[in-house]
């Protein structure tokens, strides 16, 4: 049984076992790589306000059509409307937002980097939280590794499902794929 398997099976119905992230320097060509997920996957698009967002979320949205994946847009609800994508993913810093958007997203995901901003998400509408960083990454953003044994105790006492990000590849997934679900940005390339 492949680790997206494992993932799935302990998440609730309607969140996909394993969400790829956008990033417009990491992974120029998003599309191509929404082309290949598995169907049931998630996308979560992340522009950074750069200057092709729409026409990206576009290609994104209409590719998840066609695939059967859910497609989030990272920070910005007004796209996620105007391209027709099933939610939101909040960087925590903008979490609180997420109360004006509950009854117009039918997902919305947030992200935690320390257990104080996971425990945090209990007071918002949040469908699941994006924990990072797990293993060591090459992302600019990424802290210290947590690793797989603090994210099942961090998993056990979550406010709603996790999905471990940051350094996630075939060769680690396993480790936390029965207990989270997953994500990632590069590690989905190798």
């Amino acid at each position: 049984m492949t680790a997206a398997r494992i993932a799935a099976a302990h998440l609730p119905a309607g969140l996909p076992p394993v969400f790829f992230l956008t990033d417009p320097q990491r992974t120029p060509d998003p599309a191509s790589i929404a082309r290949t997920l598995p169907e049931g996957w998630g996308i979560i698009h992340r522009h950074f306000g750069a200057a092709d967002a729409s026409f990206v979320g576009a290609q994104l949205a209409a590719i998840s059509r066609q695939r059967h994946l859910r497609l989030l847009i990272a920070a910005d609800p007004q796209l996620a409307l105007q391209v027709g994508a099933d939610g939101v993913h909040w960087p925590h810093a903008r979490l609180a937002q997420s109360r004006q958007w509950k009854d117009r997203m039918g997902l919305m995901t947030a992200s935690a980097h320390s257990p104080a901003e996971l425990r945090a998400i209990a007071g918002f509408p949040i469908d699941a939280a994006l924990v990072s960083a797990i293993f060591p990454s090459a992302s600019p953003s990424a802290g210290k590794p947590l690793g797989a044994p603090a994210l099942r105790r961090l998993g056990q006492s979550a406010p709603c499902p996790i999905y471990a990000l940051g350094g996630v590849n075939a060769g680690n997934a396993g480790k936390v794929a029965p207990f989270a679900g997953l994500a990632a940005v590069d590690g989905l390339m190798q």
